[in-house]
This record gives C-alpha cells, structure tokens and sequence, in this order.
C-alpha cells in the first residue's frame, strides 16, 4: 500500500483531484494526461503538481495551445487503446475543441456500430467567482449535458472530486469533468483512501428536510447550504440534494425529494434560458405534478456574459437570492 492509499486525509478539493490523478497514472499504464502546463508547471491551479516528476513527461505531456489539436489528439489515443486524462485550463477555453468533442468523442462509438470507444476525461475548471478575466469564468455545462454521448460529472466536496474522477476514468464513453474553482481551496473535507469510487448518475442528500427541496451542483452547493442555514433561522426546513453528476440525472433522487415536500427551488450559476435548471423543472413536472404544492423556482445567472470582476457578485447566485425563492415557493 503506498503512502497515498494509507489513510483518509482532510484535503482541498483540487487535492483530492491531484491525489486521483496519481492514482490512475499508477494504477493504469495505458493513462496519460495532457494539457496546456500540465507537466512542468504542475497545472496553472497545481492539479496536476507532481505528476511529471514520478511518471515521466511520456505519460504527463505538455501540449501546444491548441485545444482542438491536442483534445483530437487525446480521441484518437482512446480509440486505439490508451486512457487519455485531457486538462483544459479554463472551460471557456474548451470551445475550439466542441467540434472534436461533440463530433467524434461522443459519436465514435455509434459511428463504429461498437467497434470503437473514447475512453477520455476531459477535465475542466469552470465558474465565477475568483474574479478571473474575461472567458476565464463560464458556465456552460448546458452544451454538453445536451449532447448523447457524453457524461458530464460536477463534484462540490473533495471527496467526490477523487470518487468521481476515478468513476469517470473507469467509464469506457467520454466524460467531462468539470472543477468549479472557486472550491478548489475554499472546499476541504475528508477524502476516503485508495481506489474508491463515487457512481456517475447518483446525486447526494445534503440535508434532509420537509417543506421544501433545493437542488444544486458544484459552487452552487455551498450557496445552497448557507440559504439552508438561514431559512432554518426562519422556521423553513430545507431538504438539499447536490446533483454530482449532470448526465445521467439521478431522476429518481430529484422525483423522490419532491413528492416527499412538494416545493423546488433549483440554483444554478449557468445563464438562466436553457440551463440544466429548466430541465429539471421539466423532470418535476414529469415525475411528481401531483405532489406539487407550488411551481418551481429557478435561481440562475442572467442572460450575459459573465461580467468582469468588479460585477461578478451581482452575478451570481447568492444565499439571499435562493432563501428569496424558498419564501416564495413556500408562500405559493
């Protein structure tokens, strides 16, 4: 057992995303991960930090600017039988290779008629509120959920950040991975040791309540827990589901939680036309209409770019926002 498997740890999220990156590339001889200073530098958040000293710059490659060339480059890798682990360095950087993404990562197997796969994790760090540039802070899950062929995978705690990616690198489709950064160092928590897994399409019960069900996924989780607390202070008993993983859809969790107290409220920090949040309304609607004490709320970013830093706040998604929109569904 190394050193890494020996006991549980209290670690930051992009810890615990570094610590399943080294266990895959020691588990697995066919992993390898590329990316824009992925290997020398350690990543431009230190995700990958350590990765080319103990593997070797033949399986932690530093590529070019050029997400198209190097993520077609990882496609290829998978389809003939490698384990490609694929880092973007901001997720508004992934747009050159949508075309790679959406046309061949998740149409090969289809395409082949089975004979091929793309195993590939393409991860992503995404979100506001670290107050980068421009591009810098996008939130557009929305893309690939609606593409077939993909999974898409959104952890809020270190430990699904490892149990997630490792679930991911074991999926034989493509997975997007995306690591909300403005958790990365703000998020700790116990991480599980060794190989442990956490099941794609499974949300988690945060906190269970009775009046009404809050659902989020990755930074939105926090927000959602602190309006939690505060509504708790008003007498409003809040169950919180966090999604952990957008495609597949854990509609049984989402179902089962409203029928249970017959209001939703979902936050996501995604421009609001669209969002994975109107999706889940729809699921609501689908699964539990007769359970239903009120219509659902939906507490989103606004139909912009997300603005630069001295606007970012006005932006996002906040605890008052969403204990605004519980009132609401609780006076519906």
């Amino acid at each position: 057992m190394t050193s890494i498997q020996a006991a549980q740890k209290t670690m930051t999220l992009v810890g615990a995303v570094n610590e399943a990156l080294h266990l895959i590339l020691e588990r697995d001889e066919r992993a390898i991960v590329l990316g824009e200073d992925v290997g020398v530098n350690g990543g431009v958040f230190r995700a990958t930090e350590g990765l080319f000293e103990r593997f070797g710059g033949q399986r932690v490659i530093d590529t070019p600017l050029g997400e198209s060339g190097f993520v077609g480059a990882a496609i290829g890798m998978a389809a003939a039988g490698l384990k490609p682990i694929v880092e973007i360095q901001f997720l508004g950087f992934i747009y050159p290779a949508f075309e790679q993404i959406v046309s061949h990562a998740a149409r090969l197997r289809v395409r082949s008629q089975g004979r091929f796969s793309v195993p590939i994790v393409i991860r992503a760090p995404y979100g506001a509120g670290v107050r980068a540039p421009e591009i810098h802070s996008d939130s557009t899950e929305a893309f690939f959920v609606h593409m077939p062929g993909l999974k898409v995978a959104v952890p809020s705690t270190p430990a699904d950040a490892k149990g997630l990616l490792l679930a991911a690198y074991e999926d034989p489709d493509p997975v997007i991975f995306l690591e909300p950064m403005r958790l990365y160092r703000s998020a700790r928590g116990e991480v599980p040791p060794g190989w442990a897994p956490v099941p794609l399409g499974r949300a988690r019960l945060v906190r269970e309540g009775e009046d009404v069900t809050v659902i989020a996924w990755g930074a939105m989780v926090p927000v959602a827990e602190q309006a939690s607390r505060m509504a708790a202070e008003a007498g409003i008993d809040v169950e919180l589901l966090d999604l952990r993983t957008l495609y597949p859809l854990d509609r049984q969790a989402i179902a089962r939680s409203v029928e249970k107290t017959g209001r939703a409220v979902i936050v996501q920090e995604a421009h609001d036309t669209l969002g994975v949040a109107s999706h889940i309304v729809a699921i609501i609607q689908d699964e539990a209409f007769y359970a239903q004490k009120a219509p659902p709320r939906r507490v989103s970013g606004f139909d912009v770019p997300v603005p630069l830093m001295a606007y970012e706040d006005l932006y996002l998604p906040t605890p008052e926002k969403v204990l605004a929109a519980v009132r609401e569904v609780m006076a519906g």
